[in-house]
Order: structure tokens, then sequence, then C-alpha cells
């Protein structure tokens, strides 16, 4: 004991007069430290959470969704690249890719997978791939709770939620404002896709009802495939109609402005249900302000990724809407959109 004691000393004694053999000792016991340090305790790196975003369309197609999802992200203080990574999927209109891009972000394990888009081809293909990722829904024509998705709006009861359209129960508004726009219609074409179940609703269920109390004939046009354009508007130039009424987006997405090249060409008032057909040159919308509602899907992907299940958040309804009318198109048909009309626009294209 007295020799352990002597040396301590001994040591202490030469650190404390040599400030030089004192850094000697520190730096060794420095090293020492480090390997005795598990790697996993010396570096822990934090998770980023990854979203998996898919889409029926292409990246420009997709662009101004996309990108108003993103700014509500980094809203709540979600950066892309800095603490969130999304993995972005599209099919650009070939349904056959759905299955196996769903399974990829599957096995890429993403903590959320944002469906951008109510096609019932789509948010099945998500279902199918998964049981347990979250998945969102960002809107679509759908009864989320008749086509299965969830046992309730308010109670999902899986792991679907988000938002969504039901966009049929406007289509009697829309023939309204159509007719109020052009009070002399009396002939409707109305376009599809027969392969969506919403459009089908709106069409056979929706639209006769309204067309009625307004005195119009409307004529339903499938239309199945972007390859049948030319086919089917021939088929519509021929019954002479007094107005365009497109139904439903998944086919129609790809043709979006030879639809509306179509109305200018033939000097036909147009009414579409989604904003996209107005933006390429459509005369009006009528719907759920889609920005308003793009921007609440930041809302569930926070909750999500803050440990909420999706079981216990509701689906959501658009309590926002908009009328959209482009003057411009007006002025090439020759149109004058009454004032009455004008005035409840919440957007003028001029």
């Amino acid at each position: 004991m007295t020799t352990v004691s002597s040396q301590r000393l001994a040591v202490t004694s030469k650190t404390e007069a040599n400030p030089m053999f004192r850094s000697i000792v520190i730096c060794l016991l420095l090293t020492v430290l480090q390997f005795t340090i598990s790697p996993a305790q010396a570096q822990q790196p934090t998770k980023v959470p990854r979203i998996g975003y898919l889409s029926p369309f292409d990246a420009a197609t997709e662009s101004n969704r996309a990108e108003a999802i993103r700014r509500a992200l980094r809203e709540r203080g979600y950066i892309e690249g800095q603490n969130i990574a999304t993995e972005y999927r599209y099919t650009e209109g070939k349904n056959d890719r759905l299955p196996g891009l769903a399974a990829g972000l599957v096995h890429l394990k993403v903590d959320v997978m944002v469906v951008a888009g109510g096609g019932d081809t789509l948010i099945r293909a998500a279902m199918n791939a998964t049981k347990t990722i979250p998945i969102v829904l960002t809107g679509g024509g759908a009864d989320p709770v008749e086509a299965g998705y969830v046992e309730s709006l308010a109670r999902p009861g899986g792991n679907v939620t988000g938002i969504t359209f039901l966009n049929r129960e406007l289509g009697g508004k829309r023939l309204e404002l159509l007719k109020e726009a052009v009070p002399k219609i009396t002939r409707v074409a109305v376009l599809y896709d027969p392969a969506a179940p919403a459009p089908v609703h709106e069409v056979k269920d929706h639209l006769p009802v309204a067309a009625r109390a307004l005195q119009l004939t409307i004529q339903p046009f499938e239309i199945r495939a972007a390859e049948e354009f030319d086919k089917v508007f021939a088929v519509i130039s021929k019954w002479r109609p007094g107005a365009l009424y497109v139904a439903g987006r998944p086919v129609m997405a790809a043709i979006e402005k030879r639809t509306a090249g179509f109305a200018l060409k033939n000097l036909l008032p147009s009414m579409y249900v989604t904003r996209e057909f107005v933006d390429a040159g459509g005369l009006m919308y009528y719907g759920a302000d889609r920005a308003d509602s793009y921007r609440r899907i930041a809302y569930f992907v926070d909750r999500i990724l803050k440990g909420a299940k999706p079981a216990d958040l509701p689906v959501e309804q658009p309590t926002k809407f908009e009328l959209v009318i482009n003057l411009k198109t007006a002025k090439q048909i020759g149109l004058t959109i009454p004032p009455n009309v004008l005035a409840r626009a919440d957007k003028v294209i001029k």
C-alpha cells in the first residue's frame, strides 16, 4: 500500500510540475475512452422519415399538387432533404405499372404512402401492397365507405385515411352553373371513363336528375383510353351538343389540352370536374378548392409521423369550394358570361 501511494504521489507531483507530462496523460486517457465507447454509442444517426408518393400521372402533371403538399409540410417544419425524404413514383398513365410501383415503396419501408389521386385502381394497388403502412388519400370522387377503403369517415378503422372530394354530389350544381352561364343550351355531351366508379355514379345517378330539373338533354359518351380520342370526339361532333361536360379525370388527364382544344374548335362552352382542364383552356370548373385540400394532406402526414394511427384519423371532406372561369376561352368561343355568374367566380383567368 505504501509503495502504490508513493507512486501515485510521484505521478501527481510530476504532472503538477510538468505541464507537458500532464498533456500526455490527458491524451492517453482520451484515447482509452475512445476505444471503450462502442460505435453505436459514438454515432447514432437520426432516422429521416420517408414518404412514398404514388401518382397515376407524370411528374409535370403532378407538379402543382406535389408542390402544394411540400409547401404545407415545410410550414410544419419538414424540410425535404433535411428531416424528411420523399420517394416519387409515377405510372405516367400506365395502370399496369401500379402494383409494381406500390410494392416498391413498401419494399423501401416508407413511413407513410401518399396516394396522389382518388382513382379506384390506384387506391386498390396501394391497399393490396400493404396492410400496415399508413395510406393517405388526396381526394377522389368515390365514397371511401361505399368503395370499402374505410369503415366510416369518422373512424376509418384500417390503414387508410385522408381527403375525399365526393365529386359526383356536385354534378347537379355544375350543370346548373353551366346553364346559367349559357342559358340557351338544351343539349350537353357528357364525357366520362366507364372504368372509374365515381364518374359512373355521377353520370348515371346524379346528372340525369339535375338535367330534368334544368330541362337539359344529356348524352353520355364513354372514353376508355387516350387512343379513342379522335373516334369519340367525331361522334360527339355529329350529335351537335350545345355544351360539353367532362366527368372524371383518370383517362382524360392524358388529353386535357386536346379536350379543351376540341371544345374551343367547336365553340362549345365546357364544364369540368377538375381545375386542370380550365388551366389548359377549358371554360369552367366548380368543385373543391384543391390547393386548399392538398395543403391539408400535410396535417395527416404530420400526425402519422408523430405516432397517430390512420384508423383514428377521420377522413375529411372539403370545406372550401371554388368557381373558376376562363374569360380568355369565353372570348374565343364568342360567349359573354352573365354578370351574376361572373360575380360568383372565385378565380378568373384572363
